[in-house]
């Protein structure tokens, strides 16, 4: 919490200095009400955090540090208010609301961790201040973009990205029994080959 409020201070002290728009009509830790401060973010394809407004968007003007990740990470959700609908997301810090946008989802898996003989899918550039337990089985690969998937939070959406240097990895470890324009059918992890499960992704997909 005191990394978070001494971050919060260092906003309010640049954006005092700067005013910057986007087509959503905001400015940024402006107080629609008294004692409320809001912020706008975008999450990349690589899980890199930015400012949602800043004009370039690498690994130099990205947030790096991993306490304050894990926090807006840990309090990542769904946008349910009626504020912002352009920001699917929404990181809550006390009277702070941290809106949020992404490229794609909002848990981007970076990559593989091991810990007392478990694996983990390591997310959003925090190392193990961030993690999930990785089910090989449920790895999921949308054919129409290639793009590969791991289940993640329910209160983040439920289904994470694997960013594209790890699903390159993975995706060597495919195999396609039901033609290469379907999801893979397997997937071999550390020897063992699993037979993966694609429900879960569809089911979710459904809801949504």
């Amino acid at each position: 919490m005191v990394l978070f409020q001494r971050f919060s201070s260092f906003l309010k002290s640049y954006f005092k200095r700067h005013r910057v728009t986007r087509n959503v009509a905001y400015i940024q830790g402006q107080s629609p009400e008294p004692k409320i401060r809001e912020y706008f973010y975008y999450i990349d394809h690589q899980g890199m955090l930015f400012l949602d407004d800043a004009r370039m968007k690498n690994f130099t003007s990205c947030f790096k540090e991993k306490k304050f990740l894990r926090f807006f990470f840990n309090q990542i959700r769904i946008n349910s208010s009626d504020r912002y609908p352009e920001f699917p997301y929404i990181s809550l810090c006390g009277r702070e609301r941290n809106f949020v946008r992404c490229d794609d989802c909002p848990i981007v898996f970076t990559h593989v961790l091991k810990h007392d003989d478990e694996f983990y899918l390591a997310h959003n550039h925090a190392d193990v201040f961030l993690k999930i337990k990785f089910e090989p089985e449920k790895i999921f690969m949308l054919p129409e973009t290639g793009r590969v998937y791991h289940p993640a939070y329910e209160r983040a959406g439920s289904i994470g990205l694997v960013r594209s240097k790890l699903a390159i990895e993975f995706s060597h470890q495919f195999k396609f029994e039901d033609g290469e324009g379907n999801p893979p059918t397997h997937f071999t992890f550390f020897g063992t080959t699993y037979n993966l499960k694609t429900d879960w992704y569809y089911k979710i997909k459904d809801v949504a």
